[in-house]
């Protein structure tokens, strides 16, 4: 039994036993930027994709049989890709709503202005980075390049093609998706970034962030019949050298390979640099020649006081740990989401559907509606069922899920205010389309008492949901490494959830505060192995609420 394990226990618990440093209290004036900033690199505006067509959000909320969005993907281009990343991780508008959450005093100054982004990010601190490994195929000069979400552009930051290192740092055995291009999305996260908040509760919250933008690739690219594949097994260290990255401060959590439009295939391992296809055009080298290259700009940290956590560089370690030792095929199937026992009380939902939204707008009008809900107008059955769905559907595809048929979260739902459906905590039955009664009667008062912050009044909500893995069994498939997997399906699933509301017009919000052991004790979960990773409430807003309107995309 790997750290791992020891840590997810002390994230159940940290509710009742807190997380050390127990005392610590965070330097807000002196904390880091939501983003890395290198000097001496010159940014390169990329197009915003405002001329694409509207593409429905549905087609990646509710996936096709299989649960596989996109089973015959398109290939990216230049307008596609910098529209995904503008919609996903962009600055949209700024946050200035009338709300219950504690930052609010702070909203109307400049520097503590809050930037409304497509994806949900824990603390509105958003530590993932994103570089663009671009090879021969694409349409910008080979190299690694960062993109800058303040000004939605690129900043280049190492000339020359890399591309044939990443595939070997994915090794022979990636999906072959991955070795058949030559253009890939880097993740990585700068753990300071969370951890000057969160401390030691930072690595799960980071997990959960990468989860929330994987989450919206996916949906995003089945939209524009596109798909986005993660790989999480690969050399991590190496390509923490080839970013010029330190590992222990910012570690590489995915990389997401792009089908290019045109032909992104690398060449056979012993092809040479100056070969050429059988038309004439060049092909790429799939073998690295020569010691890596490594990007020398360095991200200029902010704070004067950087902090490392030993529970952070424990669990850094511990993930790295086999990290390039592939899972075989069918490892992660032990710890898949448990079938809901046939009987007992059931009530049955709508077929859902969604309406045909934009997921441009979709992603536009996400937020947090901290203190909004309004019990006045209940959820009906048939919004609930379409969250529900899409929510069960989640997966982070890739090597986590390759078949599409994986699921690795349980949904349970305390509902208050649903028309129809008496109070109660329910568990969802995605195969039957079915809620199964767990414990009867109102549920709004153990909700609220077992949250810690005071921007949400639970109780007004029409229902919370709460998402349960099975970690632990996870570890035992796939060892420490998979606390990453397991905790970004939930964060994917937190972001499904979102835009589920987005598109039916409810407000909704997701939150890590709470006792999760009392949820287990409520649940009868402590024989299964699941951990409720988060609470979710959704629900209709007050009407006319104050805000000010505040795009810039």
């Amino acid at each position: 039994m790997g750290y791992a394990h020891e840590y997810a226990d002390a994230v159940l618990r940290r509710g009742r036993v807190p997380m050390e440093p127990a005392d610590f209290v965070p330097d807000w004036p002196d904390g880091p930027r939501r983003g890395k900033f290198h000097p001496g690199t010159e940014c390169y505006a990329l197009p915003d994709g405002d001329d694409l067509p509207d593409a429905p959000a549905r087609a990646g909320l509710l996936p096709g049989p299989g649960g596989t969005p996109g089973a015959a993907p398109g290939a990216f281009t230049l307008p596609l890709l910098s529209a995904m990343l503008k919609d996903s991780y962009g600055l949209t508008g700024r946050r200035l709503g009338i709300q219950a959450n504690s930052d609010l005093s702070g909203l109307p100054s400049y520097p503590h202005a809050n930037w409304s982004r497509g994806t949900a990010g824990g603390g509105g601190l958003y530590p993932v980075g994103v570089h663009w490994a671009c090879g021969p195929s694409g349409p910008l000069t080979p190299g690694i390049h960062y993109y800058d979400v303040q000004h939605h552009g690129l900043r280049r930051l190492l000339t020359g093609d890399v591309t044939a290192r990443v595939r070997e740092a994915l090794g022979p055995d990636a999906p072959a998706e991955a070795l058949e291009t030559d253009q890939y999305l880097i993740l990585t996260v700068k753990y300071w970034q969370t951890a000057f908040k969160y401390n030691s509760f930072g690595y799960h919250v980071v997990c959960t962030d990468v989860g929330t933008l994987l989450g919206t690739w996916r949906i995003w690219a089945a939209a524009h019949g596109l798909r986005t594949a993660p790989v999480l097994w690969f050399d991590e260290p190496r390509l923490n050298g080839l970013l010029g990255t330190v590992g222990e401060e910012e570690g590489v959590f995915a990389v997401v390979p792009l089908r290019w439009a045109g032909d992104a295939r690398p060449a056979d391992a012993g092809d040479a640099a100056s070969a050429s296809e059988s038309d004439g055009s060049p092909t790429r080298t799939a073998v690295a020649v020569g010691p890596d290259p490594s990007v020398r700009h360095r991200d200029a940290e902010r704070s004067r006081t950087v902090i490392a956590f030993p529970t952070v560089l424990a669990m850094h370690a511990a993930a790295l740990t086999g990290a390039a030792d592939r899972p075989a095929p069918g490892a992660l199937a032990l710890s898949a989401a448990r079938p809901v026992p046939a009987g007992g009380t059931r009530i049955a939902l709508p077929a859902p559907d969604f309406p045909e939204t934009p997921v441009r707008r979709v992603l536009r009008t996400r937020r947090s509606s901290f203190g909004r809900f309004d019990p006045a107008v209940p959820v009906t059955p048939g919004q609930l069922s379409s969250v529900l769905a899409a929510c069960a559907a989640t997966s982070l595809g890739g090597e986590a899920d390759p078949d599409g048929t994986l699921r690795q979260v349980r949904l349970y739902a305390f509902v208050h205010h649903v028309e129809g459906i008496a109070p109660g905590a329910y568990v969802y039955d995605p195969d039957a389309g079915e809620l199964a009664l767990v414990v009867p009667g109102p549920q709004g008062a153990f909700v609220q008492e077992n949250y810690f912050l005071a921007n949400y009044n639970l109780e007004r909500a029409g229902v919370v949901l709460v998402p349960t893995v099975c970690t632990g069994a996870v570890l035992d498939a796939v060892g420490d490494r998979g606390y990453r997997l397991a905790v970004g399906a939930a964060g994917a699933v937190a972001q499904t959830f979102y835009l589920a509301a987005s598109a039916l017009s409810l407000g909704a919000g997701v939150a890590l505060g709470f006792d999760n052991v009392s949820f287990v004790e409520r649940l009868g979960l402590e024989d299964t192995g699941e951990a409720p990773l988060l609470i979710m409430p959704l629900g209709n807003e007050r009407p006319d609420p104050a805000d000010f309107r505040h795009e810039i995309a």
